[in-house]
């Protein structure tokens, strides 16, 4: 999938004047890449168009307009968009009961280290989930709520995920799921994984 470039980027002038209607269009998009995978973990999964959209609001909230500011955001938001036979994710650990922040977030320690998350394709293919580092230290007892995942597809893989049912799959000692992903997310992601 093609990276990002500075002239990608609208100015916010005139990104104001096409905010709404590209807000409602994420938003549609992103509701058919998205997957929850238990109670707490949802696997939101980016694109070209999700990380453009995430620098516009960037740099329309925080009003930026130089250009070497705008230029490191595309860098950062670069490394959202899947490669060539691969997926990229934004692990998001959602907690409704601030009283249960904590006790959910220290028993999913851990959850970005070792093969605990990968994408089932069929019977043959496990697709092992590859954390962005420096999302958790478990020396110190910290992780985050927010992870970027990647999933790297060998040969023959992308064939079996339009062929057979996928599964998203979470297999750690502080919660284990398993979800089909729905026809819906697997024909938008099935565009990532040939475009």
């Amino acid at each position: 999938m093609k990276k990002l470039e500075l002239s990608d980027v609208r100015n916010i002038h005139e990104y104001e004047k096409v905010h709404e209607e590209t807000r409602r269009r994420i938003i549609d998009l992103k509701r058919r890449r998205r997957v929850q995978v238990g109670q707490h973990l949802c696997f939101v999964f980016e694109n070209r168009e999700t990380a453009l959209f995430q620098i516009q609001e960037m740099c329309r909230v925080e009003r930026i307009v130089d250009e070497a500011k705008i230029r490191e955001e595309v860098e950062v938001y670069n490394d959202l968009i899947p490669g060539e036979n691969e997926l990229s994710a934004t692990l998001l650990i959602e907690i409704e009961d601030r009283s249960q922040i904590q006790p959910v977030l220290d028993r999913l320690m851990g959850i970005d280290t070792g093969e605990h998350v990968w994408i089932q394709v069929g019977k043959e293919y496990a697709i092992p989930a590859q954390f962005e580092p420096g999302h958790s230290d478990a020396e110190r007892g910290k992780i985050s709520a927010v992870h970027f995942v990647r999933f790297a597809f060998p040969p023959g893989a992308v064939q079996a995920f339009r062929e057979q049912d996928v599964y998203l799959v979470v297999d750690h000692p502080g919660g284990k799921a398993r979800e089909r992903i729905p026809d819906e997310v697997k024909a938008s992601l099935l565009e990532d994984l040939t475009s």
